[in-house]
């Protein structure tokens, strides 16, 4: 939802720009968009026929500084804006509610984002979890078919134990838990033993 200047209040709004110091073209544009929280960006097609019209109303001056044209307001302007300090308000709080309507869209859209998000994670590691528990009977005449397939379904097994034993661990430091030495040399005891008793059921 973008704010929209009502007939005469862009004008307006460009002599308090100015009100508040001399600017270029391209740093009124930027100023618009900055203060409308990006929801106005206005084009050079819009914003410099504006500037020459208050030019030619005696309300802005321009001068050549390098490369860049720098518009400055003049008492003839200062004094419209002081006159209409009332409009201005009200043209700022317009902007003001256009802007927090955006932004309360925009934490809307990333909220449902993230619970989507969310959710297609969990199913995929719902699906992954089921893949790898899956009993799968290969051929039973491919002996090297079934022993890749097994390979696989032992990766999987192994991954998922490290992953847990890894999350546990850390998830109890984490909350201030400490881990006694014991505890660990117990787990490297295991492992070696299951590790012993596979490579002695490899050998045969």
């Amino acid at each position: 939802m973008s704010p929209v200047f009502s007939h005469g209040d862009l004008r307006l709004y460009l002599l308090n720009l100015l009100d508040e110091g001399p600017r270029h073209g391209y740093d009124i544009m930027q100023a618009l968009s900055d203060r409308t929280g990006g929801t106005y960006t206005p084009s050079a097609g819009t914003i410099y026929p504006r500037l020459a019209k208050l030019e030619e109303e005696g309300l802005v001056t321009k001068s050549v500084d390098g490369r860049k044209t720098v518009y400055e307001i003049t008492d003839a302007g200062r004094a419209e804006v002081a006159l209409r300090s009332a409009d201005l308000e009200g043209i700022e709080a317009g902007l003001t509610d256009s802007v927090r309507l955006i932004a309360d869209e925009v934490r809307g859209s990333v909220r449902d984002a993230m619970k989507s998000l969310r959710a297609d994670l969990a199913a995929a590691s719902r699906d992954e979890r089921a893949s790898a528990t899956r009993t799968y009977t290969p051929p039973q005449d491919d002996p090297r078919t079934q022993s890749r397939e097994q390979l696989h379904r032992a990766d999987a097994a192994i991954n998922e134990f490290r992953a847990r034993v890894r999350s546990d661990l850390r998830t109890h430091v984490a909350r201030g838990g400490s881990l006694e030495a014991s505890l660990i040399d117990t787990l490297t005891t295991a492992l070696d033993d299951v590790a012993g008793a596979l490579t002695r059921g490899l050998r045969g």
